[in-house]
């Protein structure tokens, strides 16, 4: 029996080892151009397969920094990270084995690397290998691109995201934790130096943190959130990487139920305040861009029926992209308050929470939005110019 279970386990470790070898694996080009037959403009289908393809959340970056390449997650294989060249289509398997956190990935702005986590382990990433290994039509273990840059300490989680700095030194990430025989759940915002792996404290926080993300124009600076899964009295809070002038950047009244807030430049944030509900609609309402220096909002005319749901910004502070809940993407000029539609039937209509989100995202030159839609059928990838 003893001879049997160690065969079994020895079988075992040799099937994981080789389930885990796909990283670099290559997939067919999916890319596909069409025309929204609504507005007449021309989308980028990045991804078109029956599967869930979804790009990282609005608040990170999306693009390799040599601009290449889109990072997403994907039902390819069980939700791990994925590669899309975006002129060429080509789609490159990044990660695998257990433990990935896919809904963690960090595109460095200025190398190309990647970090997340894998069973509580922040990873670091190394893109170029992958690559390299791609076009030779050659497959990787996860290792060969990997180094642990810390492991989380006994009864502390990953709580709210984390981020990487502006200068890709050091990451700002939301953390749960408990201590020794105390059941309570107790949460704070610490740093990591990505060489080193040393970890510290920012500052304590008495309530859930959410949406952390660092300013990505000036180093030391971080917003978060008060999560709530809902309307909280107080959402949005800014702190220094040291920890000092930790603050409400926007006072917000009971009539207001702010939401998605998202960096525009290195003073300005975009945010969205809400007008889905009738009682909302009797205030000022709809995109705001706030100056996080002086408090000042300025409002930009929301959307007929439910309004908008999540906004961006270009960096230029020339344009605004937004989603309503019923699934068009609208252009704001921000100048004149002129509003274009650039694409429709980004999810099913419905009187409840669309399962799809677009969390569009502004590329770094300003000049493409990318964005989740699932007009072909599944959620796919899609970019368009702007303008």
């Amino acid at each position: 029996m003893k001879k049997f279970s160690g065969l079994l386990a020895l079988l075992m470790t040799f099937i994981a080892s080789v389930c885990a070898q796909n990283v670099a694996r290559k997939f067919p080009a999916e890319r596909k151009i069409f025309v929204d037959s609504v507005t007449g403009k021309k989308i980028t289908a990045l991804t078109t397969a029956n599967v869930s393809d979804t790009k990282i959340y609005q608040t990170h970056p999306q693009w390799t920094s040599d601009g290449n390449y889109v990072i997403f997650r994907s039902g390819k294989s069980n939700g791990q990270a994925f590669a899309v060249h975006e002129q060429a289509g080509t789609i490159i398997q990044l990660t695998d084995g257990a433990g990935i956190n896919s809904g963690s990935l960090n595109v460095c702005r200025h190398t190309n690397r990647v970090f997340y986590l894998r069973n509580n382990r922040l990873v670091e990433y190394r893109l170029d290998p992958v690559f390299a290994a791609a076009r030779q039509n050659k497959r990787l273990d996860s290792s060969a691109a990997e180094r642990t840059v810390m492991t989380l300490p006994a009864l502390h989680r990953e709580s709210g995201g984390f981020t990487l700095d502006a200068n890709d030194s050091t990451a700002y990430i939301g953390i749960s934790y408990k201590k020794e025989k105390d059941t309570t759940v107790y949460y704070k915002l610490s740093a990591i130096d990505l060489q080193d792996g040393s970890m510290r404290t920012i500052i304590d926080i008495p309530f859930r943190v959410g949406h952390v993300q660092a300013n990505p124009f000036k180093p030391g600076e971080i917003l978060y959130c008060h999560e709530t899964g809902g309307d909280a009295g107080q959402r949005m809070w800014m702190v220094n990487a040291d920890g000092t002038n930790n603050r409400p950047f926007y006072h917000e009244t009971k009539e207001e139920w702010i939401t998605h807030e998202i960096w525009a430049d290195s003073n300005h944030v975009m945010v969205n305040v809400l007008g889905h509900l009738p009682g909302l609609r009797t205030k000022p309402h709809g995109l705001a861009e706030i100056n996080v220096r002086t408090n000042e909002i300025r409002f930009f005319r929301n959307a007929p029926g439910r309004g908008y749901w999540h906004s961006a910004e270009s960096p230029d502070r020339k344009w605004a992209i937004a989603d309503t809940f019923t699934g068009e993407l609208h252009r704001i000029n921000l100048a004149t308050g002129e509003v274009t539609l650039l694409a429709t039937g980004l999810y099913e209509k419905t009187e409840g929470i669309p399962k799809i989100h677009s969390h569009h995202t502004v590329s770094p030159d300003g000049k493409k939005v990318l964005f989740n839609s699932g007009k072909l059928g599944s959620n796919d990838l899609m970019v368009m110019d702007i303008e």
